[in-house]
């Protein structure tokens, strides 16, 4: 079956909207799709665990998808995208960013690399559109991007786990971290890639919308023994300002450039070009007025989105861009985007509810991440 149509203004559904429902799932609106914000008997204290201990799944179904294929398709994609993706090879993915002639961020994205000739995209839910159009307006003669958005589910397995669990329904599991293997399951093909967005060790399963259900009940049902937990958008939340991993619209945005968000990893500086590259180099070379750092609260304050960062004297340096409370800490966490010249262990406050609640600048991780271990 297909993802679910909907009149113009109405939320989208998943492939896998009805197992939701079935499972007790309280859904929200997001990016234009109503999504699992948690599931009834667990709640995100309890998905947040279970994939931090042991395992979870999440539906990531309305992540966007896009295929960039013709001859020299990875060349053209390496022109456009801000990481260099000559360092990779046939069978790996690399995080990366479109980014607009300013430095601002289009949306960030994993690319596959399945050929010279073939580069599979997943940026965000309310971008895809946007990056096609983007990539499409600038590609040759001979180079396709098509928008696969609606084509495609994308499950995520999370947790010490999941090697358990891909294996145990039949999928290839314990290759290196971004990397993928293309299987035909049963006639249909599912690529399973070692990535994810919680930190943890984990994998991400693109499957065809005709057989989204099977192999999530499979997934389930191989998960049953190790405590397969069904995890919504409020623990992926959660476990990825835990890792500060930054969210598109909040930590990044048009108004906010990969150097701002301290993303220069992401940037193959070293290459010729790529959309955005003399205004972010120019930026780099100056420094940046603005970085996106860590908060860690000294008190009982939880942060935020919006909510406004100041000195000790009161004095304003910063807005939040992510705040949470990390149910592995039992303390407020958050992203910031402040003035360039603070440091970690500086101590700011932030305003919440008429208070000046004290934080302690850090860098993330506020967790020790998983995600890389063999």
């Amino acid at each position: 079956m297909s993802a679910e149509r909907a009149e113009p203004g109405a939320l989208l559904n998943s492939p896998l909207h009805q197992r939701h429902v079935a499972a007790g799932a309280k859904f929200a609106p997001f990016s234009g799709w109503s999504m699992p914000l948690e599931y009834a008997g667990a709640g995100v204290l309890a998905e947040h665990a279970a994939v931090r201990n042991a395992v979870g799944i999440f539906d990531v179904s309305h992540l966007g998808k896009a295929a960039v294929t013709g001859p020299g398709a990875a060349d053209f994609v390496n022109r456009c995208l801000t990481a260099d993706l000559g360092k990779i090879g046939p069978g790996q993915a690399q995080y990366t960013l479109l980014c607009y002639p300013n430095g601002g961020v289009v949306d960030d994205m994993i690319a596959y690399l399945k050929s010279p000739d073939e580069v599979f995209l997943i940026p965000n839910a309310a971008n895809c559109a946007r990056v096609v159009a983007l990539l499409a307006e600038a590609a040759p003669d001979g180079v396709s991007v098509t928008n696969r958005h609606r084509d495609f589910a994308v499950l995520a397995v999370q947790g010490t786990l999941s090697d358990e669990v891909v294996s145990g329904a039949g999928f290839p599991a314990g290759h290196d971290y971004m990397t993928f293997v293309s299987v035909d399951d049963r006639g249909t093909p599912v690529t399973v890639c070692r990535t994810g967005y919680t930190g943890e060790r984990g994998y991400e399963l693109v499957v065809p919308v005709t057989a989204a259900t099977a192999v999530w009940d499979a997934v389930l049902a191989a998960g049953e023994p190790y405590g397969l937990q069904p995890a919504g958008l409020g623990a992926r939340d959660t476990l990825r300002t835990e890792m500060g991993y930054a969210l598109h619209g909040q930590d990044i945005s048009p108004a906010i450039t990969p150097v701002q968000a301290r993303l220069g990893w992401a940037v193959g500086w070293k290459k010729q070009s790529f959309f955005g590259a003399d205004a972010l180099r120019a930026e780099k070379e100056a420094g940046p007025r603005r970085l996106l750092r860590g908060l860690r609260a000294a008190g009982r304050g939880i942060p935020r989105p919006g909510m406004v960062v100041r000195l000790p004297d009161g004095r304003e340096v910063g807005t939040v861009t992510s705040g949470t409370f990390s149910p592995t800490l039992k303390i407020g966490i958050a992203l910031a985007l402040i003035e360039a010249g603070l440091q970690d262990d500086d101590v700011v406050t932030v305003d919440i509810r008429s208070r000046q609640e004290p934080f302690v600048i850090t860098k993330p991780p506020f967790v020790t991440p998983g995600v890389r271990e063999a």
